[in-house]
């Protein structure tokens, strides 16, 4: 068993910017509330169907946490005309794929299908948020789908209860304190009734987004999306709760100790501003400069040339009201933790205090226009 090191802090940083770039779309909101993006590219004969909620694992209850991700699962199992355990069939039986995922702020679904497919996406993902059936049997069963995932992804996994460490400590009030998967005891204790409630709480028309991209029409896509949608009556959703943390004003020391390590682990967190915000760009970018590439500063200090580090990587994790920088490593050797812990901290001042190269500016900026091109 190896201990795992962590230090919180606050940090400011420098960045620069880059050249603005566009995408086409369309939004409009349907009666009930229901917000819809449309984005035509014919490039490729696919459409992409997705839906996006207004809920996370930020707006449960303390002693129900999980619940958001367990809604991911459960809204899988069937409506009242889907039968239990065909949705994925039909998706792969028309050419298709689909998926689903679950943050602290948000829960997001989607289908891929080629472009003749788009009616039967939008009547999939209508059919979710009108008819689904949420009964015990599917709730037992998906409680047990999601304590294998919990087992297999984070329990077992080497250093799988990392972002549990530090979200622990980082945060005090925020519910950004506990984690997306949740505790399983809380699972087990729930309801039925709480699980049905937590539905009709959050999946509502006017706390969702529709999004549809790709290879389609967009008059017949809106006649389908108004025939679909348009019916489903809108919800009552509730200001979602400001939580205001405390500066962090004094280092934070912290351990975990993982039984499934060999390597011990140095982590340097930062508490940082929402996503919303122009520093949490500038701190994607400093992300690139630290650690991207064998290029990158920390990479080629600490792994190339001095050889005191296995790995190092930086990287930002932005959510909707407050974000979380890392810094992690794993020493190589006969280097410590507060060795590589040093090295960071001189690597991020140099940052605060000296511009940048011309050379390094210019590399940030062809990966941002790479990475720019490859997602769309």
């Amino acid at each position: 068993m190896k201990k795992i090191g962590f230090m919180f802090a606050v940090i400011g940083m420098l960045g620069t910017g880059t050249h603005a770039q566009t995408i086409e779309f369309e939004e409009y909101d349907l009666a009930n509330g229901l917000h819809v993006v449309l984005h035509q590219n014919h490039s490729a004969p696919v459409v992409v169907t997705s839906v996006m909620y207004h809920v996370g694992a930020k707006d449960e209850k303390p002693d129900r946490i999980g619940f958001a991700h367990f809604f991911e699962h459960l809204l899988f199992e069937g409506t009242e005309n889907i039968d239990r355990g065909e949705w994925f069939k039909i998706v792969s039986s028309n050419g298709g794929r689909n998926n689903a995922n679950t943050t602290d702020d948000r829960t997001y679904y989607y289908e891929v299908f080629p472009s003749n497919g788009l009616q039967l996406g939008l009547w999939m993902e209508s059919e979710r948020l009108m008819h689904p059936v949420i009964n015990q049997i599917g709730v037992d069963t998906q409680n047990e789908v999601v304590k294998e995932e919990k087992r297999l992804r984070i329990d077992n996994q080497p250093y799988g209860n990392i972002l549990k460490a530090v979200k622990e400590n980082i945060f005090k009030v925020h519910p950004y304190r506990w984690t997306t998967i949740g505790e399983m005891e809380h699972l087990d204790a729930a309801k039925l009734d709480e699980f049905i409630e937590f539905f009709h709480k959050f999946y509502v028309p006017n706390n969702a987004v529709l999004v549809v991209a790709g290879d389609f029409d967009k008059s017949q896509a809106k006649q389908w999306i108004e025939e679909y949608f348009g019916p489903i009556e809108r919800g009552e959703v509730s200001p979602k709760k400001q939580y205001q943390e405390a500066p962090i004003t004094q280092q934070i020391n912290a351990e975990w100790e993982d039984p499934n390590v060999q390597i011990p682990m140095i982590i340097t967190a930062y508490r940082t501003p929402s996503m919303k915000t122009r520093d949490a760009r500038v701190l994607d970018m400093i992300s690139m400069i630290l650690s991207t590439g064998k290029s990158s500063r920390l990479y080629k200090k600490l792994v190339d040339e001095e050889k005191k580090a296995l790995q190092v990587s930086a990287f930002n994790y932005s959510q909707e009201d407050y974000g979380t920088y890392f810094i992690f490593g794993l020493p190589l050797g006969n280097t410590s933790l507060d060795e590589l812990s040093t090295d960071f901290s001189a690597e991020i001042k140099k940052i605060q205090t000296e511009l940048i190269s011309e050379r390094e500016y210019q590399k940030l900026l062809n990966r941002l226009e790479n990475q720019f091109i490859s997602a769309n």
